[in-house]
């Protein structure tokens, strides 16, 4: 795809090197966050050794315009242009040596909503995904493409409370990646605001020590 604005944001790489790096993770952060954003409230609390933090930018820190519920056609074709961002990374770090089974997504609200996407559209066995306040993209109605995630590992959570992330999709998301395959652990935190918990800090970091 031509064009694509996301492409030629600068990467950002914290941790161990991902060439001798145990796992590789792949961080994408929230509408109006960078990759510091993702450092500072990601990065630097998943202190997990032998990990490759590989944090990605979205071009004026949003990676598609409007709500993630909205009509496709809203979101485009900055959408397409993420699923092509996150495909390139992750294909170059496959081309590069890594086992997709070493890779892991994490993402925060529009980040999250954004692994989620990427994980319907292109399914396969990666070493496990946080999904942290987001679900799968799309109005209501939408049906999403088919594909097996062959015992992915997700954790997905959400606030019960969060006005951005409605928990009925984050519900239906839970349902829709367990039916491709994945082993989901699902997590609504009882009043907890559009942040995120040291414990899904915790759990992020036990999901990425059982890869690689």
């Amino acid at each position: 795809m031509t064009g694509n604005v996301h492409l030629v944001q600068p990467l950002r790489h914290d941790g161990e090197p991902v060439q001798s790096a145990r796992r590789v993770a792949v961080v994408m952060h929230g509408r109006g966050q960078t990759k510091m954003w993702s450092r500072q409230n990601l990065v630097e609390r998943l202190t997990v050794p032998g990990t490759a933090f590989v944090s990605p930018t979205a071009a004026n820190d949003s990676w598609y315009p409007d709500g993630f519920m909205a009509e496709r056609a809203a979101n485009e074709p900055w959408l397409s242009w993420t699923m092509e961002r996150l495909d390139t990374l992750v294909e170059g770090l496959i081309a590069g040596g890594r086992a997709r089974a070493e890779i892991v997504l994490i993402g925060f609200s529009q980040g999250a909503c954004s692994v989620a996407q990427y994980l319907v559209t292109h399914p396969g066995r990666y070493g496990g995904a946080a999904i942290l306040t987001g679900a799968l993209i799309g109005p209501d109605g939408t049906e999403w493409p088919e594909g097996s995630l062959r015992g992915t590992p997700v954790f997905l959570s959400t606030g019960d409370i969060d006005e951005w992330v409605p928990q009925g999709r984050v519900d239906q998301t839970a349902v829709e990646l367990e039916r491709r395959g994945a082993v989901v652990t699902y997590e609504v935190y009882r009043g907890r605001e559009h942040m995120v918990s040291d414990d899904e800090i915790e759990r992020v970091g036990k999901l990425l020590e059982s890869v690689g």
